[in-house]
């Protein structure tokens, strides 16, 4: 009986905590993606009468990394993220035995640039945004510290607000999508950056916002930006994602985009400028290891979620097409892994 005790308390407690089963799903990474999981897993709880799921918003940066770091069961099992993975964060997957990644988009979203509901609503170009939130800019064909403190100083066609523009941090997808989609495209318009030879000195420019207030890092919590601006003076602008903007509709509203609107219909059509995809990462290995994440990732593409109507559309996740979904449902349930760098 002692020996068989002995067997016992070795098949258990003297496992390392690496190789301990675990009974929650563990989700990490997007702000932005954040809402949609958290409501797939309350969803799941309902159902089952207890948590099943359990959903951290670190940002997308800080997700990979925590995702990427190890395939045993002390690291996370899905991964938001609200831009696809680099191929630099594949790597590091693949260098820490993260070698099965499932990458599942689950819609899109809009990068929107909000202020308090009831002022004009401006319409920015990509060039005017860059001018207004980079650090160095053209000037008399050089490039100099940003003087503008208001917008009307950019153009007549803007607000005499002054510039002041709260965004996500180096740690959010959010905020690499905005340089991407605004900054970079903005600025390259300019004679003056077009000259620059230099790539990487190109890029720098092009990203660095201004340090002197103009823009503010406001964390990983959109909610706290749409307080923000809505507490802030009159022309704060936020820039977040779409459902945050859907979720407060009577106190915000967004800035038109190149002449362009925010709505689902431009978003899901990619007229609107600043649309992009949202995805999920799954560690495939993990389906037979960790009890509901199969269940998980079936409820997250199911009618009743995804599907117009359902409700993480409901909550502003914008939709991919019936076809699409089809697709993504069926590599859900073949389990298909990335077999390729990102970016390849």
């Amino acid at each position: 009986m002692l020996a068989s005790l002995a067997v016992t308390m070795l098949a258990t407690c003297g496992l390392p905590a690496a190789a301990q089963p675990r009974e929650t799903v563990q989700v990490t990474g997007s702000s932005t993606v954040f809402p949609f999981t958290s409501a797939v897993a309350s969803s799941m709880a309902r159902a089952a009468g207890g948590e099943r799921v359990q959903v951290t918003s670190t940002g997308t940066v800080h997700g990979f990394a925590q995702f990427c770091r190890g395939a045993s069961l002390q690291h996370p099992d899905v991964q938001n993220a609200s831009r696809r993975m680099t191929a630099g964060e594949f790597s590091l997957c693949v260098r820490n035995g993260v070698n099965e990644i499932m990458e599942i988009p689950i819609g899109f979203d809009g990068i929107v640039v909000a202020h308090r509901k009831g002022l004009p609503s401006p319409n920015f170009t990509l060039a005017q945004l860059w001018m207004g939130v980079a650090k160095d800019v053209p000037q008399g064909g050089r490039i100099v510290p940003n003087p503008f403190t208001s917008w009307r100083q950019i153009s007549a066609s803007l607000p005499d607000w002054p510039i002041s523009v709260i965004g996500p941090p180096r740690t959010s997808g959010t905020r690499d999508s905005f340089t991407e989609l605004a900054m970079l495209a903005g600025c390259r318009t300019f004679p003056e950056i077009q000259a620059i030879t230099d790539a990487a000195e190109r890029t720098r420019l092009c990203s660095t916002v201004r340090e002197d207030g103009g823009w503010i890092d406001g964390g990983e919590d959109d909610q706290a930006i749409v307080r923000r601006v809505t507490d802030g003076r009159d022309g704060t602008l936020g820039v977040f994602g779409f459902s945050f903007l859907q979720a407060n509709r009577e106190r915000i509203e967004g800035s038109s985009i190149e002449g362009m609107d925010d709505s689902v219909e431009t978003i899901a059509s990619g007229r609107y400028p600043l649309s992009r995809p949202l995805f999920l990462y799954v560690k495939r290995s993990n389906l037979d290891r960790v009890p509901g994440l199969k269940e998980f990732l079936a409820e997250y593409v199911s009618d009743s979620a995804m599907a117009p109507g359902g409700y993480l559309v409901r909550i502003g996740l914008v939709p991919v097409g019936s076809e699409r979904l089809l697709q993504i449902r069926d590599a859900v349930r073949d389990r298909t892994i990335m077999t390729r760098r990102p970016n390849d």
